[in-house]
């Protein structure tokens, strides 16, 4: 099974943030922000964040034109403006990005990072992990304090049933 871990990098300096990355083996940050950059953070700013992980020695990439929570594309969106999860789900670029990263965790440890802490809170749960589960994927998520929770614990502990993918015990 294919291990992919979440981070968001909230606002943590940038040598914590590498410190998180670093205690959970992570040597490849997928950058899945459609807009890579922070007013508040700048040390998230793409460039600045991509040289410093870099000299850290983990590798950065940019996927934010597909996996976004915020698409650009219009057929994403429905009358009210509210993203149409269920359509951008199926999008073929987007499950084709998530085949690449599927791809690359067999040989290296990835986190899918945005700018929010709690999974709870942000797509990378809702949006990417469903489709990375039923490829057979195990999802960790990384929170601010170093600790994981996996997908399938954090599934069990908030009852959510949109995220009940894995069945009885």
């Amino acid at each position: 099974m294919k291990r992919l871990y979440t981070l968001g990098h909230s606002r943590h300096g940038i040598a914590q943030f590498i410190d998180l990355a670093r205690q959970h083996g992570i040597s490849l940050i997928a950058d899945v922000r459609g807009q890579p950059f922070s007013r508040y953070n700048p040390q998230f700013n793409r460039e600045h964040f991509r040289n410093s992980l870099e000299a850290a020695g983990i590798a950065y990439q940019w996927f934010g034109d597909r996996l976004s929570g915020r698409p650009v594309e219009r057929e994403f969106y429905g009358a009210n403006g509210e993203i149409l999860w269920d359509k951008l789900r199926q999008w073929p670029e987007l499950l084709d990005a998530l085949d690449k990263l599927l791809f690359q965790a067999a040989h290296k440890t990835i986190a899918l990072v945005c700018a929010e802490e709690d999974p709870m809170k942000c797509h990378r749960r809702f949006l990417l992990t469903p489709p990375l589960i039923e490829a057979g994927a195990e999802i960790i998520h990384i929170r601010g304090d170093g600790s994981i929770e996996t997908e399938q614990d954090l599934a069990r502990r908030t009852g959510d049933p949109q995220f009940d993918l894995f069945g009885p015990e």
